[in-house]
């Protein structure tokens, strides 16, 4: 069916029937107009403020502390506190928690974890959440949220000191296993958050302790510097034979998606996860600075003309699409300092360097042979004889920019081992604290994998409820539904709010695996990848991409008068109806924003020089959807945009890039190009057919020659060493079960007497 927007609708219905003249000429117009505001539409013009984003490994202290607690949870808070009160009055006379010496705070917290070995489940949970009070801030003796937690990180020091968290990863051992716990859930109709209290308080407690001791900051003494390495290391590394804390926590996200432990508060779960994975491993932003750093650019000064010409109008794109403004490692325009200040150096051209890969060099000198002399040599590009003067120039520019990524030798390094395992001899693999996770999750990742996409699918703000999907809401309902408008309203935001918290744990999560695994070892990157890929995650995140994602942006699902620590110092005003929408005074959701920056950056790494992945975007029609997000005029997550529709544009066809020039004047703006890469037509050689599957197929068997070569037991491999002496090999004394000799004449009898030699068949197999 034709569409009546499109030109030639208009024109058919002015001019193909004579008698309808005067209508087709009153709709001729309208189709014009039409046309003009799809494609502004297309062109993402739209009426949106630039948005005043710093991305981070986080957010601040205060609201990833707030983000622990749903605001059903609020009640608690006061529970808390007197089961402190109550414990703390019969140990301590006449004195609050804040006045004690540091000595007398450690006696108690001593005798506290002394009390929660107790057989009784309720004074155990009553003496877990006296600690959870502490780690909490020790709100009730506070007159300020700064108080509350600057308390509540000095708590966490101390309470890690006397050896608090270890006490409780083997309560939480303990909470995993009970079987009683999963049946009586399993057996109700509706779980709600009275089925996991005893979960959520020892999570908190665990949480608090990692949050508070992983923030770093200059006051901090070399006592809480050197816990904080402690703490890192007892995160990182297997203690007395077990396994490390983060695959404890993963164990619990496949056991709540199998539907064996309905109960789990997995925002909790998720949020711990994240972080502990964070706190065993390097910062992202350092490891930002490591990947984009250019080690090519020559950053000469600019001249005076050159600075006035690059401050106007290359900035941004008709006014419309407000890109990056700078390259975010080049210090910002001195367009407002003194005259007297000292001039700042500018890289001259395109904020980026290009790059040039080993094979890009290969593809052009097999070109330039074929036509100049009408044969190739392969993979020799030193070789140029019989090449005109201007190809050489071209080689020796190619070759100046050339880039060796740290994946390429690892690569390199795998097959000279996988050609010459005997003589390189069995590869040091270090002891680093990702390994050792990468080692841990090895055999069951496929299953942790499926497990974190099926919660980010239940989480995501474009699924639909369906009876097969999983309940993530287990951690946030109350016990008894709200029954007035005002309650449903609360409820309504704490839902979503609790989602949005669930989206932002699992693609950060997901993200910092990658980021750090590529950098370990690009086939622990590759396995990841691909069986994120095989889960169907390029079409979810494209799924959660396909809304209004400006609206998504500013969504205001928070009440600021009932966040931690905010909800602890003062009495709660009664609600209204125009305070609950009221929301906070912000310009957008941090987490938000946060949440689809590290989607689309987890898209671009399962994309990036993946072909047949690259085609499951043009399949999905991924570039309108994309498109659309670049109405959000924040500069990173645009960067993010571009370069997902860069590397399909070769696909779209001509007519898409003759309408959206604006876009692929962006593209050419603000992302890096490599020399020779023909993204925005169809001649490369990446835009012929490819048998896609035979990639796939290809990385697939990389990867588990790897994991076998590296991973697997040396007795299953084909080079282990065989015992050719027979004496040695009957001599070698085997381990029988105990009742053998009972049976050992019926054994021989079956086994041996009653069957025939067949001595020619023996003979002809040797």
């Amino acid at each position: 069916m034709e569409d009546p927007a499109a030109p030639g609708a208009g024109s058919s219905s002015a001019n193909g029937n004579g008698n309808g003249g005067g209508k087709g000429k009153q709709s001729a117009p309208k189709g014009r107009e039409a046309f003009r505001s799809q494609r502004r539409e297309s062109e993402g013009s739209v009426d949106c403020p630039t948005l005043e984003f710093e991305y981070g490994d986080a957010d601040g202290h205060a609201a990833e502390l707030s983000e622990l607690y749903s605001y059903t949870e609020n009640l608690e808070f006061t529970t808390n506190r007197r089961c402190f009160e109550e414990d703390f009055k019969t140990q301590v006379q006449g004195k609050e928690w804040l006045e004690l010496e540091e000595d007398a705070q450690k006696a108690y917290v001593m005798g506290l974890l002394d009390r929660l070995e107790v057989v009784s489940r309720e004074r155990r949970l009553k003496v877990a959440r006296a600690v959870l009070y502490l780690a909490q801030g020790t709100f009730g003796e506070c007159d300020s949220e700064v108080d509350v937690l600057h308390w509540s990180r000095y708590n966490c020091f101390l309470l890690y000191q006397m050896g608090t968290f270890s006490t409780f990863l083997e309560l939480l051992h303990m909470e995993i296993d009970n079987s009683q716990a999963c049946s009586s859930a399993l057996r109700k109709p509706a779980i709600s958050i009275a089925d996991s209290t005893e979960l959520r308080v020892l999570l908190s407690v665990m949480y608090l302790l990692v949050e508070n001791i992983r923030l770093e900051r200059e006051t901090d003494s070399c006592r809480w510097r050197t816990v904080r390495e402690t703490f890192r290391t007892e995160l990182s590394f297997s203690v007395h034979n077990e396994e490390p804390f983060a695959l404890l926590l993963f164990s619990m996200v496949t056991k709540f998606c199998s539907g064996l432990a309905p109960h789990f508060p997995i925002k909790k779960v998720l949020l711990l996860l994240w972080k502990v994975v964070m706190q065993l491993l390097t910062k992202q932003d350092s490891l930002d600075i490591y990947n984009e750093r250019d080690l090519f650019k020559t950053e000469e000064p600019a001249t005076e003309e050159e600075e006035e010409s690059a401050g106007d109008g290359e900035r941004t794109l008709d006014g419309e699409l407000d890109l990056l403004e700078q390259d975010p490692l080049v210090p910002p325009p001195p367009s407002q300092t003194p005259l007297s200040a000292e001039r700042v150096a500018f890289p001259k051209g395109l904020p980026w360097a290009p790059k040039v890969r080993q094979k890009d060099i290969e593809h052009f000198l097999e070109m330039s042979r074929n036509k100049f002399i009408g044969f190739t040599l392969g993979q020799d590009t030193d070789t140029l004889v019989g090449l005109p003067r201007p190809i050489h120039e071209s080689v020796k520019t190619l070759k100046q920019h050339k880039y060796i990524s740290i994946a390429d030798v690892q690569i390199k390094n795998e097959e000279d081992l996988e050609k010459c395992p005997m003589s390189l001899g069995e590869e040091v693999v270090p002891e680093t604290p990702c390994e050792i996770l990468y080692q841990g999750m090895l055999y069951s990742l496929p299953q942790y994998m499926i497990a974190l996409l099926k919660i980010l699918l239940a989480a995501a703000p474009t699924s639909k409820a369906k009876t097969d999907s999983i309940n993530i809401l287990a951690d946030v309902l109350p016990e008894e539904m709200p029954i007035t408008v005002l309650q449903s309203m609360k409820l309504g935001i704490d839902v979503n709010r609790h989602k949005e918290i669930i989206v932002k744990s699992i693609s950060a999560l997901l993200l910092l695996l990658l980021k750090h695994f590529k950098l370990n070892h690009i086939y622990q990157f590759e396995y990841v990848s691909q069986h994120l890929v095989f889960a169907n995650c390029i079409p979810l995140i494209l799924k959660f991409f396909n809304q209004n994602i400006l609206s998504y942006i500013t969504a205001k699902n928070s009440i600021s008068v009932l966040d931690y620590p905010c909800c602890t110092i003062q009495d709660l005003p009664e609600l209204t109806t125009e305070s609950l929408e009221a929301g906070d005074n912000n310009q957008f959701c941090w987490r938000n924003l946060f949440s689809c920056i590290n989607l689309l950056r987890l898209l671009n790494k399962l994309t990036k020089w993946k072909h047949s992945r690259t085609m499951m975007l043009v399949v999905f029609k991924s570039a309108p959807i994309l498109k659309r997000a670049l109405k959000v005029k924040q500069a990173m997550l645009q960067l993010y945009v571009l370069k997902l529709l860069k590397i399909q544009t070769k696909y779209l066809g001509r007519q898409w890039r003759k309408s959206n020039m604006k876009t692929m004047s962006a593209i050419y703006q603000k992302v890096r190009h490599r020399m020779n890469d023909d993204w925005a037509y169809g001649n490369d050689i990446d835009a012929r057919p490819w048998d896609f599957q035979a990639e796939e197929c290809t990385l697939r068997a990389n990867i588990e020659a790897f994991n076998s070569r590296r991973y697997d037991k040396p007795q299953d491999s084909e080079f282990s060493p065989v015992d050719n002496c027979l004496q040695s090999v009957l001599g070698q004394r085997l381990d029988l079960p105990e009742d053998f000799h009972y049976s050992y004449e019926l054994w021989l009898e079956r086994e041996v007497f009653s069957q025939p030699i067949c001595w020619e068949e023996l003979l002809q197999n040797h």
